[in-house]
C-alpha cells in the first residue's frame, strides 16, 4: 500500500512539474509574440537616425534673403520641411554662376582662347573651402544640393560658363561630396515665369548638362526646371499682363518674374522636397509629412 501511494505521489509530482514548465513556456512565447521577438533573441531596437547637414550651393533663387522683403530663395524655406535631425547650411549667393561661386575673386573679366573666363588663381572661394574642410565641412551621411545654370548663361565674364566647363565644375563638386561620404543631389535651374498664351513655358539653359553630370556620376537630379513650370501652369499664372505687384502672381514672385516672395519660396522648396521623396533620396527619411503637405498646398 505504501509502495502504491509512493508511486501515485511521484506520478503527480512529475505531472505537475510538466505542467509548470509548459505554462512558463507558453507565457514566454506570448511575451515574445507581444514584443515581436522570435526564438531566444531579444527584440531589436530601431537605431535612431543620425543628425545630418544639408549643404546648399546655388544662386539667388536658392539663397537666404537679405534685409529686403524680396527676394527669398527657396533654400531659406527648406529647413522647415525636415525634422530636428537636419541642419541646413545655405551657402547659395545671388548673382553667381557655378564658376564664380567656386572661385570667388579669381575669375577675370576676359575670356581665353577656349571661350571661357580666365582664372587668375586656382584658389577656391571661402564658401567652398568651408564645405571641404575635413573637420567642419561635409561629412559622411550629409547631403550637397547643387543648383546653378541661370547666371552661367551670361555672354560676358566673369559669370559666363560654357557647357563643357559647366559639366566639369559640377562634376568636381559631386566628386568632392562623394569622397567625403556625402550624398550629392543636382538640380536643374528653377524657371522664371514666361507665358505663351495661357501656358507657362521653359526658359532656362544647362538642363541637359545637369542631367549629363547626373548620369555620368550616378547622382540623382531634381528637374526643378520642369517641376516649377508645371507648378506655374497648375496655378494658372498664364496668361499674364506683366503686373508682378498684385494678385496670385504678385504673391509668388518679386517684380521681376524670376525671384520669389516668401510664399513662392515655400512652394518651390516643397517641389524639391516632394521629388526627394519620390526618388527615395536618403534625405527623404528626415522629411516631416505634415510640413511637406503644407508646402505642397
Amino acid at each position: 500500500m505504501k509502495n502504491l501511494r509512493a508511486l501515485v505521489t511521484t506520478a503527480l509530482v512529475i505531472a505537475l512539474s510538466s505542467l509548470g514548465v509548459s505554462s512558463a513556456s507558453g507565457a514566454d512565447s506570448a511575451a515574445a509574440r507581444c514584443s515581436g521577438a522570435t526564438g531566444s533573441e531579444a527584440p531589436a531596437t530601431r537605431a535612431a537616425a543620425a543628425p545630418v547637414t544639408v549643404w546648399l550651393a546655388g544662386d539667388s533663387t536658392m539663397a537666404n534673403p537679405g534685409a529686403a522683403r524680396c527676394p527669398v530663395g527657396w533654400g531659406s524655406r527648406f529647413d522647415a520641411l525636415f525634422n530636428a535631425d537636419v541642419t541646413v547650411r545655405n551657402q547659395a549667393v545671388g548673382g553667381r554662376s557655378i564658376q564664380t561661386w567656386m572661385y570667388e575673386g579669381s575669375v577675370s573679366g576676359t575670356k581665353g582662347s577656349d571661350g571661357e573666363c580666365r582664372l587668375t588663381s586656382g584658389t577656391y572661394s571661402a564658401r567652398w573651402q568651408s564645405m571641404l574642410n575635413a573637420s567642419t565641412g561635409m561629412k559622411a551621411g550629409d547631403h550637397l544640393f547643387i543648383q546653378f545654370g541661370i547666371n552661367d548663361s551670361s555672354s560676358t565674364c566673369p559669370r559666363h560658363v560654357g557647357p563643357a566647363r559647366y559639366r566639369q565644375l559640377m562634376t568636381t563638386m559631386v566628386q568632392a561630396a562623394l569622397a567625403r561620404g556625402a550624398h550629392p543631389v543636382l538640380l536643374t535651374p528653377v524657371a522664371a515665369l514666361t507665358c505663351s498664351g495661357s501656358t507657362a513655358t521653359k526658359n532656362r539653359g544647362f538642363v541637359n548638362e545637369t542631367f549629363a553630370v547626373g548620369s555620368a556620376t550616378g547622382t540623382p537630379v531634381v528637374d526643378l526646371h520642369s517641376l516649377s513650370v508645371s507648378l506655374y501652369n497648375s496655378l494658372r499664372f498664364c496668361p499674364h499682363d506683366g503686373d508682378f505687384g498684385s494678385g496670385p502672381v504678385g504673391a509668388f514672385f518679386c517684380e521681376d518674374r524670376t525671384h520669389f516672395e516668401t510664399y513662392g519660396a515655400q512652394r518651390i522648396a516643397g517641389l524639391v522636397a516632394g521629388d526627394v521623396r519620390r526618388q527615395n533620396v536618403p534625405l527623404a527619411a528626415y522629411l516631416t509629412e505634415r510640413r511637406d503637405a503644407v508646402a505642397r498646398r
